[in-house]
C-alpha cells in the first residue's frame, strides 16, 4: 500500500480511531494487526518472510539472554544472522552473484551457463532485515534486553509507517514506545499532521512532477548529450532526496498521530560543506547503522591513517550494495568512500581556516553528489558511463551547448507542462526550508508569524498537493532496495 495512494487514505483514519479507541494496554494488537494488513496489501506472498524473520530473531534473542556461556550466545547470533542474511541474499543477489561469476569466467574463455532464479524482491526486505539484525547484535552486546512479549516484538519489526522504507529504528528507542501505554497528545498529532503534509508536497510536488523527465532521458540515455543530460541529473538529485526524505516525514507524521516518535532521517543533506557532513545528514538511520554494526567493528578510525580509509571503502562499498544488486550500485558506494578518504587527507594537509559553512565547499560537494547519482540512477554501467563522457559534449561553444541541450528536451516535449515550470518554484521553497532547518525547526519559526499569515502557507502546501496529485501514484524509489 502506497502513502500517496486512495486506499491509505481510507486507512490511515480508521486505523488511527481503532488504535485510540481501543483501551491502552491492548493497543500494540491494532498496530500489529494494521501492520500486517498493511504489508500483505501490496503483495501477500512473501508476509512469511516478514514473520519467520521476526520468529527467528525473537527466538535467538530470548536464547541469548538465558544463557552466560560465551560460545552458545556466538551461535545463536549467528544462526540469526545466517537466516536474516541468507533469506536476504537469496532474494536480492543471487541473480547477481551468479551473472557476475558467469560474465568474468566467461571472459576467461571458460564456456559457463549461469543460472538465474525469477524471483520477486520482498518490499521491506532490505529495511526489516537491518532493523532485526540490529537488535539481535544489539542484545548480544548487552545493549538491550530481549523482547518477551512475542506480540510487541512483532509490532517493533512491522511497524507499518516504517516498514517499507524506514526508517530503520533502534530497540532501544522504537520497543519502549510499543510497550507504552500511550495518551492522546493534541499537539503531538498536529505536528504529525504537518510532517505529514510537508512529506507529501515533497512526493507529490516536487518527485512525482521531475520524475517524467528523469525517467525519459535516463531509460535511453544515448539520444541525449550536453546539457539535456546534466538537466537530468540534476533533477534526479531532488528527485530521489524529495522522493525519499518525503516518504520518512510522512512515517514520522503517522507515528506522531499514534503517539509514537520515529529518528529523523533526513536533515538538509544538500547543504552538506564535506561528504562526512552530507552523509551525517543523508538516510541517518541507514549510515549510523554501518557505522555502529560495520565501520566501527572493522575498526573504525583507531587503527592508522591506512585502517582508516580501508574501513571507509569497505562500509561505503557494502552500503552501494545494500542499496542494490548491480555493480551501478557498487561504484556509487565506492565513489563516496574514496571521496571521504580524499576528504580527509586534505582536510589533514589544509585544516579549514573557520567553522563556517562555506558555500563554494557546499557547492562543491552537492557536484560531486549529483556526479555519484548518475551511477544510481543508470540502468546499466555502460549508461553511466556515455552520460558521464557526454556530459560536457559541444561545451566548447556554451551558447550552442545550452541551446542544443534545449532543443532536444523540448523536442521531447519534456519542458512544456506546466508542472515542470513550477517544480522550480517549489525547489526553491524546499531549499528554504532546508535552510531555515540548519539552525531552528521550521514549524517553530512559522509559529512566531500570525495566524493569517501561517494558515495561508498551510493551505497553498494543501492547495500545491492537491494541484499534483492529478498525476496518479508513482511508487516510491526506495521500494526497489
Amino acid at each position: 500500500m502506497l502513502f500517496n495512494s486512495n486506499a491509505f487514505y481510507v486507512f490511515l483514519p480508521i486505523v488511527f480511531a481503532a488504535y485510540w479507541l481501543t483501551p491502552r494496554r491492548y493497543r500494540w494488537g491494532v498496530l500489529l494487526a494494521a501492520s500486517y494488513y498493511f504489508y500483505m496489501s501490496g503483495d501477500a506472498r512473501y508476509v512469511w518472510l516478514l514473520f519467520f524473520t521476526t520468529l527467528v530473531t525473537y527466538g535467538m534473542a530470548l536464547l541469548m539472554e538465558r544463557t552466560e556461556d560465551k560460545r552458545k550466545r556466538k551461535a545463536c547470533m549467528g544462526a540469526a544472522l545466517m537466516v536474516c542474511l541468507g533469506l536476504l541474499f537469496f532474494f536480492k543477489y543471487f541473480n547477481f552473484l551468479s551473472e557476475s561469476v558467469t560474465a568474468l569466467l566467461k571472459s576467461i574463455s571458460l564456456p559457463v551457463s549461469g543460472v538465474t532464479l525469477d524471483l520477486v524482491l520482498p518490499v521491506g526486505i532490505s529495511f526489516y532485515t537491518f532493523q532485526t539484525l540490529g537488535y539481535v547484535i544489539d542484545v548480544y552486546k548487552g545493549k538491550t534486553q530481549a523482547c518477551r512479549h512475542f506480540g510487541k516484538y512483532a509490532t517493533f519489526v512491522s511497524f507499518f509507517p516504517l516498514l517499507l522504507a524506514g526508517p530503520i529504528e533502534r530497540a532501544e528507542h522504537l520497543m519502549p514506545q510499543i510497550e507504552k501505554e500511550h495518551r492522546f497528545d493534541t499537539e503531538k498529532a498536529i505536528a504529525g499532521a504537518k510532517l505529514i503534509a510537508w512529506g507529501f508536497f515533497k512526493k507529490i510536488a516536487i518527485a512525482d512532477v521531475v520524475a517524467s523527465c528523469v525517467n525519459t532521458v535516463y531509460n535511453q540515455v544515448t539520444a541525449y548529450t550536453g546539457i539535456a543530460l546534466g538537466a537530468a541529473t540534476f533533477l534526479y538529485a531532488f528527485q530521489v532526496y524529495c522522493d525519499f526524505s518525503g516518504y520518512s516525514d510522512i512515517a514520522r507524521g503517522v507515528a506522531k498521530l499514534l503517539d509514537i516518535d520515529l529518528v529523523t532521517n533526513f536533515k538538509s543533506p544538500y547543504f552538506a560543506a564535506s561528504l562526512k557532513e552530507f552523509w551525517a545528514r543523508w538516510h541517518i538511520s541507514l549510515s549510523t547503522w554501518f557505522r555502529d554494526y560495520i565501520y566501527i567493528p572493522l575498526g573504525g578510525s583507531r587503527r592508522g591513517e591506512w585502517r582508516t580509509g580501508r574501513n571507509l571503502l569497505v562500509t561505503f562499498l557494502v552500503s552501494g550494495l545494500w542499496h542494490g544488486a548491480n555493480w551501478t550500485f557498487v561504484i556509487w558506494g565506492g565513489l563516496h568512500g574514496l571521496g571521504q578518504i580524499v576528504e580527509k587527507e586534505w582536510n589533514r594537509r589544509f585544516p579549514p581556516k573557520n567553522d563556517r559553512r562555506n558555500p563554494f565547499r557546499v557547492l562543491l560537494v552537492f557536484i560531486f553528489v549529483c556526479v555519484a547519482w548518475i551511477f544510481f540512477r543508470a540502468n546499466t554501467l555502460s549508461d553511466a558511463i556515455y552520460v558521464l563522457t557526454h556530459l560536457f559534449e559541444g561545451i566548447g561553444d556554451p551558447v550552442s551547448y545550452v541551446k542544443t541541450g534545449y532543443e532536444s528536451l523540448r523536442t521531447a516535449g519534456l519542458i512544456q507542462s506546466t508542472d515542470l515550470k513550477l517544480v522550480f518554484l517549489w525547489i526553491a521553497l524546499l531549499l528554504a526550508h532546508d535552510f531555515i532547518e540548519l539552525r531552528q525547526n521550521v514549524w517553530e519559526w512559522l509559529g512566531r508569524f500570525r495566524k493569517p499569515l501561517r494558515y495561508a502557507f498551510y493551505f497553498g502546501l494543501l492547495f500545491i498537493i492537491l494541484y499534483h496529485r492529478q498525476l496518479g501514484e508513482y511508487e516510491f524509489v526506495y521500494f526497489q532496495f
